[in-house]
This record gives C-alpha cells, structure tokens and sequence, in this order.
C-alpha cells in the first residue's frame, strides 16, 4: 500500500536499507525480506549508508559492523545523536560475537543486533517487529502533535 496522491494521509509503504559492504551477504539479506511489503535500498560502506539515509528515509537499517570509511558502530552512533535520523530502528548484524562488541553496539545506540550467519526466519520477525515499532511510534508522534495543535487553538479559561 505505497502513498498516493490523493491521499496524503495513508501510509507510506516500509522501507528498508541494507548496509553492508559485502555484496553476496547484501544480496543474501534482500532475499530473506522477499515476503516483507517493503521498499529496499542498499550501502556499501559507513559513509554511503548515511547518504542513503538522507535520501532513502528507512524506517529500518540493518546494519553491518565492519565496514569501510565508517564502521556500522560510527554511524550508529551519527543517527541515533540526530534527532532527524533517531527514530530509525537499527538492526546491527555482525559477525562479531564478543561480549565487549555487543556492549559496544548497545553503547552506540541499535535498537537489536543478530549474529551472522543469519537466520532468515529470525532476521525476517526481528525486521517485522521493528517495522510496526516503527510505525507505532510514528502514529504516536502524529497524535501528539494533533493534540497538542488542539490545545493550541483552546481559548483560555
């Protein structure tokens, strides 16, 4: 159900972006989303990832933590401090499996991370649950600002 024109208010379809600087594991991840209604666009390293931000708007990333020019930590860390780029839900998926690089993960702001090898059936309901996070949390921020536009036109008393 994409946006239409003449109906500005229903719901944009989910998008989806996949950074990783592997092409094999981009093209594996996109695979696994086929049965997900979403757009897809794909990164190939830390610094084209943000630029597909800027012109992508996803509502979910899932992100690659060893990549070139910025780590998935580093820009983790970028989106989550702007507050135009902090409600996106960051899925870090890594190979890394220490303890201090989960912690550090935590530390730059994802909102869940998955080892790889992946499982698709669990990568597809992680990406299921972070869309309708998503989406709640935007319909939330739509009805506080619709509320507090209602108390705005309140004479006073």
């Amino acid at each position: 159900m994409s946006r239409s024109a003449a109906d500005p208010e229903s719901p944009r379809r989910s998008r989806v972006l996949i950074a990783d600087d592997n092409e094999p594991n981009r093209e594996l991840l996109e695979v696994y989303l086929t049965d997900i209604d979403c757009d897809i666009a794909t990164a190939v390293d830390g610094k084209d990832t943000l630029d597909k931000v800027a012109e992508f708007h996803p509502d979910v990333i899932l992100l690659d933590v060893m990549m070139p020019k910025l780590s998935g930590f580093e820009v983790c860390q970028r989106l989550k401090a702007d507050p135009a780029t902090s409600p996106i839900m960051v899925l870090m998926v890594t190979a890394l499996g220490e303890l201090g690089d989960i912690e550090r993960a935590v530390e730059s702001g994802t909102d869940d991370f998955l080892s790889k090898p992946v499982n698709r059936v669990e990568l597809v309901k992680r990406v299921e649950n972070m869309l309708k996070l998503r989406h709640v949390s935007d319909e939330l921020e739509r009805l506080r600002s619709y509320i507090s536009s209602m108390d705005d036109d309140q004479p006073p008393r």
